[in-house]
């Protein structure tokens, strides 16, 4: 008989229903036995996620660093800079729209606090670093391996890698369901679930369209290069769209965006290139979903906030996310470091990005590698062999 396998998204979606069906059901006491779990958990997490960067950036960076073509140093500006302007796209329409949409209420962490829930015991597990000591670590290991011409660290450092890796996909990932579900059965037992729930479908409203407007806007600019039609461009890319939707994986839909890129005039050594590499460090539309769920969650809370942080903290999440799109959950793991440190989020904040970041990965990760398509564009245009222009009405066959 086969076993059926409920993806993660499911199982996010079932625990919150979950917390809220049994939020006014349980009594207190077994509430705490969750909120227990969320606070050795949440240690849990706040220790392995310098390790989390040091082990995904690593490597990135090295694998990155020893090659100094000027077509990776171009692809990777031209990546770079469309997640940041992502990330501000996504700053500048949330403190337009958001302050309509959302009523300041009490702050999450005090909503255990107002019904005296506290865990029957905590586990204090210091993590080994920082996140910015574990940031700066992992380019400092990460250039250094890329110019060493030993391979010794460098496979210590792959090797470091898997276990973080397995880490993620053995522990962490089971275990945030069972997280979630805390989190929503102690957020309606404090009777604050309806509020934070509407709060999450506008949200959702509002990223979707930000994600539309971002890749019409990507293939616009890429159109200008290449004097084509944007719409033709975009709508031979909903193949990697579509599939992305259903993989929820950069890495699993490469084979397609390199089919549908190469169907839109890139040659193929550019695209065999630029596509692979961007499903790396082209992160514009998770980066555009971190952002606007930051910003929404700390409104609700009346946390101060300024252009100045929220500017820091976008030029370190482009950063900092680099070669997380290839795990499962990877760019949210590898985000909540800095979203801690320089938002000053707690582990109720860190959960409900974490949900929120979820529901949304499917589309996320399609406006990503869509995305990438348009960068292939752009660098074919610069580094790709000089061909006749293609004709809006021309098909081009992929073989």
């Amino acid at each position: 008989m086969k076993k059926l396998k409920i993806g993660l998204l499911a199982r996010i979606i079932i625990a919150i229903a979950l917390g809220i069906g049994f939020g006014n059901l349980l009594p207190g006491e077994l509430v705490r036995v969750f909120v227990t779990f969320n606070g050795i958990f949440s240690e849990f997490l706040g220790f392995i996620i310098p390790l989390i960067i040091l082990g995904l950036v690593t490597p990135a960076i090295a694998d990155i660093g020893k090659e100094a073509g000027k077509m990776l140093v171009v692809t990777t500006l031209v990546a770079y800079s469309a997640t940041l302007f992502s990330g501000f796209l996504s700053y500048f329409t949330g403190v337009t729209f958001f302050p309509s949409m959302i009523t300041p209420g009490a702050p999450i962490e005090q909503i255990s606090e107002a019904h005296d829930i506290v865990p029957f015991f905590t586990v204090a597990i210091p993590p080994a670093m920082n996140v910015m000591t574990s940031l700066i670590l992992a380019f400092t290991l990460g250039l250094g391996i890329a110019h060493l011409s030993s391979n010794a660290l460098k496979n210590v450092c792959n090797d470091f890698k898997d276990i973080i890796v397995k880490t993620i996909q053995v522990v962490i990932l089971p275990l945030l369901p069972i997280y979630i579900f805390g989190i929503f059965l102690n957020m309606t037992h404090s009777g604050q679930v309806y509020s934070i729930l509407m709060v999450f479908i506008k949200i959702i409203g509002v990223i979707f369209l930000m994600h539309i407007f971002l890749l019409v806007f990507q293939y616009c600019v890429a159109a200008l290069f290449v004097h084509r039609n944007p719409f033709r461009l975009l709508g031979r890319m909903l193949p990697a769209y579509f599939t992305a939707l259903g993989t929820q994986s950069s890495a699993a839909t490469i084979p397609v965006t390199l089919r549908q890129s190469i169907k839109n005039g890139v040659s193929e050594d550019i695209a065999g290139f630029v596509i692979p590499l961007c499903a790396t460090i082209h992160l514009s539309g998770s980066t555009l979903k971190i952002v606007a769920c930051a910003l929404a969650l700390m409104m609700m809370q009346g946390m101060p906030f300024d252009f100045p942080m929220f500017a820091g903290f976008i030029f370190m999440l482009g950063i900092t996310m680099v070669a997380a799109p290839g795990v499962p959950g990877g760019a949210i793991m590898a985000a909540l470091g800095i979203l801690a440190s320089m938002l000053g989020f707690g582990e109720s904040e860190q959960a409900l990005m974490i949900a929120l970041y979820i529901a949304m990965d499917s589309f996320g990760t399609a406006c990503n590698v869509t995305g990438d398509g348009a960068i292939a564009l752009i660098i074919d245009k610069f580094f790709g062999k000089k061909k006749p222009e293609v004709s809006s009405s021309e098909t081009i066959v992929f073989k």
